[in-house]
């Protein structure tokens, strides 16, 4: 379970511990005093909730990028370029109803036939290529530091510390959760009884009166449960055992300093062997869910009257398996990068990160080798609510601030579908120096595995949005580089003179400008006027 993946737990958990104790003008002009007046006022309804992302500021009063006023006012029935995005992540389910038509399949290679056709390097690899092999489940890297045993490690005290204080924390979230989970469910059942239905509303509890003690206070819980903005009982008891599940997984899987997670028997540490793994880019469960959440946010098949509709309409996906229900290692991830470059991506989107990399050089230098090539990174900035410009996060394209190795490396915050102070996400990580943009990121719909869907939240949803963003870009505009990409990117934004709620602590608030180099929030619109002017 990476954090830098999805957030809905963690937001969850912090509630939890609370509650129980092209001739048009690019719209530029300064947005202020959202902070007292925003704009939006009415909850968003189903079908804002599932495309808010795309949606326009100015008409919709919801700070999407514009993607549907895009559409309709620019792109309209041009035929663009196709542009391959490879998404470094989990598996991605490429027989998915919504994405199937989406796919990168390599033409050079002939499909199971155990050659390597194409001589790349990579047998059968049809849709991408997966450099974890049968693996899914991992250690956290500074939980390999400490098995290593290694105390002349510079980390090791760091990652001790580290250690002691994750052990601590998920162990009692996971009791917290169990606990909660238990009286919610007596709770419901008490309720469920009293209004003589399963299946009941808030109004339906609004009314009841109660005088029995234990009643009001089954009615006071599911009260509360739905403060928390849930529509019903039901759904929230979903993520209170995706919650249990997920702390599991972290105290099994991720802090077990005796797991062994690395299945494809290569040397994580020796650089000079570069082809192992498989050509089976699928996810090995079903809740192997993120690079297919992801996938969809980039370039689900758009307007087909299915589930979700992706940024981009000129996309093929290439599917990278490089990160696991863990951290990733710094070799998977240097060498996907690569992989992508070599066999034609134009954009990469990386939803994955930690803070701590033992050979960060190495993919500090595919960051570098991916410049050169004129292929953009999207990255995101991950869900610790921390100042990047004082931690650092890996992967990144420069030393503690310093130069850095590409001008194609764009780094994404998330924003929230309210806006106001509170737009931005508060699990989301900003930096002055080291996060460019912000996007949409909190509550995102968008596929997942065997042809169902879900909304997931992270910078890890933002990141995506603005790859897709960059697709269009390219497909449209394909004589643009990489870095006029970037740059039309941050300059087009929505600029945002106003001050927001940073991490989630309301003592905490600061300009907008403060947490990004933009000062902008990315804006589909804007992009493809800009890019039209160059």
């Amino acid at each position: 379970m990476n954090r830098f993946k999805s957030l809905s737990v963690a937001a969850l958990a912090a509630v939890l511990i609370y509650g129980c104790g092209s001739t048009a003008p690019i719209l530029t002009t300064p947005i202020e005093n959202i902070d007292t007046s925003p704009i939006k006022v009415s909850a968003l309804t189903e079908k804002e909730k599932q495309t808010w992302g795309h949606l326009d500021l100015v008409k919709d009063t919801i700070p999407g990028m514009s993607v549907d006023k895009a559409y309709e006012e620019i792109i309209k029935n041009k035929k663009g370029e196709t542009v391959i995005v490879a998404v470094i992540d989990t598996g991605i389910d490429i027989n998915h109803e919504d994405l199937d038509g989406v796919m990168w399949t390599n033409t050079k290679e002939i499909p199971n036939n155990g050659i390597d056709d194409d001589k790349n390097g990579y047998v059968d690899d049809i849709h991408g290529w997966n450099f974890l092999g049968d693996a899914y489940n991992e250690q956290l890297e500074f939980v390999r530091i400490l098995a290593s045993k290694d105390t002349n490690n510079p980390d090791y005290a760091r990652a001790k510390a580290e250690y002691d204080e994750e052990y601590e924390k998920y162990t009692g979230l996971k009791t917290n959760y169990e606990q909660f989970l238990q009286q919610l469910i007596a709770a419901d059942e008490m309720v469920s009884t009293h209004l003589n239905k399963k299946e009941y509303t808030q109004a339906d509890v609004n009314g009841i009166t109660a005088e029995n003690e234990k009643l009001q206070q089954a009615v006071a819980l599911i009260k509360y449960v739905y403060s928390l903005d849930n529509d019903s009982v039901a759904e929230f008891k979903k993520q209170l055992n995706e919650g249990i599940e997920q702390f599991n997984d972290r105290l099994n899987y991720n802090l077990n300093l005796t797991f062994k997670g690395r299945l494809n028997g290569d040397n994580s540490d020796d650089m000079s062997t570069k082809y192992y793994g498989n050509g089976n880019v699928k996810p090995s469960k079903k809740d192997e869910s993120h690079g297919t959440h992801v996938a969809g946010i980039i370039a689900a098949e758009r307007n087909n009257g299915k589930g979700a509709n992706g940024v981009a309409n000129n996309v093929k996906i290439m599917s990278v398996r490089a990160v696991p229900n863990g951290d990733e290692y710094d070799k998977d991830i240097a060498l996907a990068i690569r992989y992508a470059v070599d066999n034609g991506a134009k954009v990469i989107n990386g939803s994955f990160g930690k803070y701590y990399s033992p050979h960060s050089d190495w993919v500090r230098e595919a960051i570098a080798y991916a410049g050169k090539h004129d292929v953009l990174i999207v990255k995101a900035a991950g869900n610790e609510g921390e100042d990047l410009d004082k931690k650092n996060v890996y992967p990144n394209d420069q030393i503690n601030n310093g130069p850095e190795v590409s001008d194609t490396f764009i780094t994404v915050g998330a924003l929230e579908p309210k806006y106001g102070a509170n737009m931005v996400a508060n699990f989301s990580n900003y930096g002055k120096i080291n996060v460019d943009v912000f996007s949409p990121g909190a509550k995102i719909y968008s596929t997942t595995p065997q042809n169902e869907y879900d909304t997931k939240g992270g910078t890890s949803m933002a990141a995506p949005a603005v790859a897709g963003v960059a697709a269009l870009i390219r497909s449209f505009y394909p004589k643009l580089s990489a870095a006029q990409v970037k740059k039309i990117l941050m300059d087009s934004g929505l600029p945002i003179k106003a001050n927001v709620v940073v991490g989630g602590d309301t003592e905490n608030v600061q300009p907008f400008s403060n947490l990004t180099s933009s000062g902008k929030m990315v804006n589909a619109y804007n992009a493809l006027i800009m890019a039209s002017k160059l």
